[in-house]
């Protein structure tokens, strides 16, 4: 299949399919005329990598186990762990420094409201 009908059945941009390719994500045949052809694969291969995207994942660990995934389907790929296990990590990391920016929001508004209360009551 063509770029835009793989595009058409995923969902996903040609740019973001070429963009997939790139990365070594896709790996389309090239035909005499310089067309990328797709195997009928492509289209459970982009889902896969989307799935992945959404769970924050970048194309480069992607990349490091995408062929496990693919090879062994349903199976657990080992490779996957230690990437799940650091992205958690860094989300507890992002929740952390969240909860301390929210708390000296909400410091600066009780403090501005009081200093205005005050003013008020003058």
């Amino acid at each position: 299949m063509k770029i835009g009908e793989l595009s058409k059945k995923t969902g996903v941009s040609i740019r973001s399919l070429r963009y997939y390719e790139q990365q070594g994500l896709l790996s389309p045949l090239r035909q005499d005329n310089g067309y990328r052809e797709y195997s009928i694969l492509a289209e459970e291969q982009v889902r896969i990598i989307q799935f992945y995207l959404k769970l924050g994942l970048s194309t480069e660990q992607i990349k490091g186990f995408l062929h496990c995934v693919l090879k062994n389907k349903e199976s657990f790929c080992e490779e996957v762990l230690p990437i799940y296990q650091q992205k958690l990590s860094e989300i507890d990391e992002q929740i952390r420094l969240l909860s301390q920016i929210r708390q000296n929001l909400s410091e600066r508004i009780s403090s501005i409201l009081l200093e205005r209360n005050q003013r008020l009551e003058e």
